[in-house]
């Protein structure tokens, strides 16, 4: 079994799996900065609220808005918030042609996205947490692997 690949920083190797990667997706008819801009303005009800995050000047930025709790957040979030980060990872490297080749030379490697900042969409830093971000990104592996058989 292939050891662990762990991924945080944008500059560490396979930094390009974070959402804060400088990588732009289309989905909705709108270009977004990064997958993280889209994953934060979908919390919110407020067309213009989403607007706000999706023209912040840097992925930081875009999840500090996120994490606004002045702005109405959707009833639904915590129900569509995983689809909504698989449909930014699908974006993502379907659109950026270097990244699913990134993500496929992984084979079968466990992905985990590995900070202390986070124990659901990472490990929590000590391997306790959800790590859904490397379950999607697996996932997506997966089937993008499928489709190239």
């Amino acid at each position: 079994m292939a050891e662990p690949i762990h991924f945080y920083s944008v500059g560490d190797r396979y930094g390009e799996f974070s959402n804060f990667s400088a990588y732009p997706i289309t989905l909705g008819k709108k270009k977004w900065p990064t997958s993280e801009h889209y994953f934060q303005a979908q919390k919110f009800e407020n067309p213009a609220d989403r607007e706000e995050v999706r023209r912040a000047n840097s992925p930081m930025l875009a999840a500090r808005l996120g994490r606004d709790r002045k702005k109405k957040l959707r009833k639904d979030w915590e129900a569509v918030k995983v689809g909504i980060m698989r449909q930014a990872l699908e974006a993502k490297f379907a659109q950026h042609a270097e990244l699913k080749e990134l993500l496929l030379s992984t084979g079968t490697a466990k992905l985990v996205e590995h900070t202390g900042n986070d124990s659901y969409w990472g490990d929590g830093g000590d391997g306790t947490g959800k790590n859904m971000l490397g379950r999607l990104l697996m996932e997506l592996r997966e089937k993008l692997s499928a489709k190239s058989r």
